[in-house]
């Protein structure tokens, strides 16, 4: 007798099927474009390109599948790859709704509860980004005046302020050693700036992981 399907099971599923169709769809635009207008790239330099900067993104893309799945559960980090912005807009919306349902990413009713706040997330962000298109023009002059520049650029700062309050709160111990780390090398490292978000979320994620590993063996948590 089959088996039947679980949850999971079909979270894996349609997680393999949704990611690998948006990847047909990603290289099918290129495909599409030099068809059309016939012509194709320099695969000379195309490979140079990719030997330069893939190993780089390879690395990234592991490093955030160790870091971001345990975080969102499988659904959620399903969703939050195909549909992007993880770092500054999915996990904060699926960790605070965790947070308030006081439940486990790892848990059945943890994995449901982050796969719905990354979905609305994603559709919330869809519909704004269709109300900004229409309303570019109009608002334009609004948005570009110099005094509402400083509010723009403090807006992710305070969305992840909020957040580490919140977080630091619960077990300041364990937040003491990547704050102090994220500082110094963001002082120390003048090159390091929000484009590099990417890799240094999983890195800070993993030397946090290591650091209460530590304290927790020597008994300080």
């Amino acid at each position: 007798m089959k088996k039947p399907m679980t949850y999971i099971d079909s979270v894996h599923r349609d997680g393999t099927i949704w990611n690998l169709s948006v990847m047909v769809l990603l290289f099918a635009f290129p495909v599409a474009i030099a068809m059309l207008f016939g012509v194709t790239p320099d695969w000379n330099a195309l490979l140079v390109g990719l030997v330069a900067t893939a190993p780089m993104y390879w690395t990234v893309g592991i490093i955030e599948t160790v870091t971001y799945v345990p975080m969102l559960g499988a659904g959620g980090s399903y969703l939050s790859f195909v549909t992007g912005n993880i770092s500054n807009l999915k996990m904060p919306c699926a960790l605070n709704a965790l947070e308030q349902n006081e439940v486990s990413a790892s848990s059945e009713e943890g994995e449901v509860i982050s796969t719905i706040a990354i979905a609305v997330s994603s559709i919330v962000t869809t519909l704004i980004i269709l109300l900004g298109v229409i309303l570019i023009v109009p608002l334009t002059p609004v948005l570009s005046a110099p005094v509402l520049q400083p509010a723009f650029e403090q807006m992710l700062p305070a969305l992840f302020g909020g957040l580490g309050v919140a977080f630091v709160s619960k077990n300041w111990k364990i937040a003491v050693a990547p704050i102090i780390l994220m500082l110094a090398l963001f002082v120390c490292v003048p090159a390091l700036n929000e484009g590099t978000v990417g890799i240094m979320v999983p890195v800070s994620a993993l030397f946090t992981i290591a650091v209460a590993r530590i304290l927790y063996k020597k008994g300080v948590l």
